[in-house]
């Protein structure tokens, strides 16, 4: 199937898209066009993003929440226009989004407040074997300050979560569960509704880690009813350098400040001090503003493609990728079948180490990822020290694909 093909069939006009990401258009080396496929790790950046950050510090930059001046009430203005843009994305409200610097300090938002505070000795948490060390190495801290106990959810052989695994490990009470939605290295497509629902009736909190999903599919906090969710601007064609947690009012609420300093508080003399209203109570400092203005540009940039319109088109592109890297000798791709998975095709080839592979590809101006990927637990469970992963985003092309495919032949030609 071709790219053109596939831009009727969804209404993606992939040659348009592509022309709105200036780097794409860069060459590695003379007469050698960059071809990305690490998007996962971290996604490109369209102009509208680029143009609204050179905007912002141009023309309206000041601190935020602290004076009447022009300048100020603008950069303020922007500020939560560009929060309420990001709930409005996942059906959230604004005062349910809380910045942070990235997904990872938002799970380690609420392990720090919330865990804190409603975790005792012999408590239970839920995690799966898939998961990114983001959602893992908090808890370990948690678990072994707290003298928690940690349980995992076992994969299949085919790279899915144990559904009857999870529902006997449920009945030992936890707590809380947190789960990713995809994986960044199986690709793995976690049915987190049905979980929630479950967990819920166990008695259990759930936070979503949605770094991966939210860049690539519709999400819908309501409809999911999770309490917690973390996402990341970069993996969603935003900036560096802020993230945000969503968290349900009446659980944000019962949870104590996880910093102190400016803009948290409401009052404060010497001995105490009175917290502010929700988000902000959470967000003390000067936060990363011009950041969270090139993240609301970005979530208007896909808003305007759709969401189900790129998750198809990553569906396909991943399709296609394993079917043509399959077809390789000694090639074998992890994770589930394409309809249970996002664009990620993670791989090994027999006898090439995944940084060879990947320092070769490069040669080619093929950017891949090598390694494990922040889920080395993960990797122990596959039997596996490394593999090399492509992930695909809304501006990956069938034509991508087949360059991948022809620079890994001659990985292995080079090692024959």
């Amino acid at each position: 199937m071709k790219a053109e093909t596939f831009s009727r069939k969804y209404g993606i006009d992939i040659e348009r898209i592509r022309a709105d990401f200036p780097i794409l258009k860069r060459q590695i080396k003379p007469g050698i066009p960059l071809v990305y496929l690490d998007s996962a790790a971290s996604s490109q950046k369209p102009s509208a993003v680029i143009d609204a950050m050179s905007e912002y510090y141009r023309n309206h930059h000041a601190n935020i929440h602290r004076a009447v001046h022009t300048l100020a009430e603008e950069a303020t203005g922007m500020y939560e226009a560009a929060r309420a843009k990001i709930a409005a994305c996942i059906a959230a409200q604004p005062e349910e989004i809380v910045f942070t610097r990235n997904a990872t300090e938002a799970i380690n938002l609420v392990a720090q407040s919330w865990g804190r505070t409603h975790l005792k000795a012999g408590d239970r948490i839920l995690l799966s074997e898939m998961e990114h060390h983001s959602n893992l190495v908090p808890w370990q801290i948690l678990a072994k300050d707290r003298d928690l106990q940690l349980d995992f959810i076992p994969l299949t052989g085919s790279g899915e979560l144990d559904l009857d695994a999870c529902e006997t490990l449920l009945g030992r009470g936890p707590k809380l569960v947190a789960l990713t939605q995809m994986s960044n290295v199986l690709g793995t497509i976690v049915p987190i509704r049905e979980i929630v629902r479950s967990a819920h009736r166990a008695g259990a909190r759930l936070l979503v880690d949605a770094a991966q999903a939210a860049s690539h599919m519709a999400i819908d906090v309501l409809d999911l009813d999770a309490d917690f969710m973390a996402i990341s601007s970069h993996k969603m064609c935003g900036p560096t350098g802020i993230g945000a947690l969503y968290g349900k009012t009446e659980v944000l609420r019962d949870m104590p400040p996880f910093l102190g300093g400016g803009d948290m508080i409401r009052k404060v003399d010497w001995r105490s001090f009175e917290p502010n209203d929700l988000p902000y109570i959470f967000e003390a400092g000067t936060p990363a503003i011009a950041e969270a203005v090139g993240w609301g540009a970005a979530v208007d940039y896909l808003t305007a493609i759709g969401f189900e319109a790129i998750h198809r088109h990553e569906t396909d592109i991943a399709a296609y990728a394993m079917e043509s890297l399959r077809e390789m000798p000694g090639l074998t791709v992890l994770g589930p079948e394409p309809s249970k998975r996002g664009g990620v095709v993670s791989f090994t080839l027999e006898g090439i180490h995944p940084h060879d592979i990947a320092q070769i590809l490069d040669s080619y101006g093929i950017a891949v990822r090598a390694g494990h990927h922040c889920a080395m637990p993960l990797h122990t469970r596959l039997g596996l020290s490394a593999t090399t992963r492509a992930s695909f985003y809304l501006y990956s092309t069938f034509e991508e694909v087949d360059a991948l495919a022809a620079g890994l032949r001659k990985v292995r030609a080079i090692f024959a």
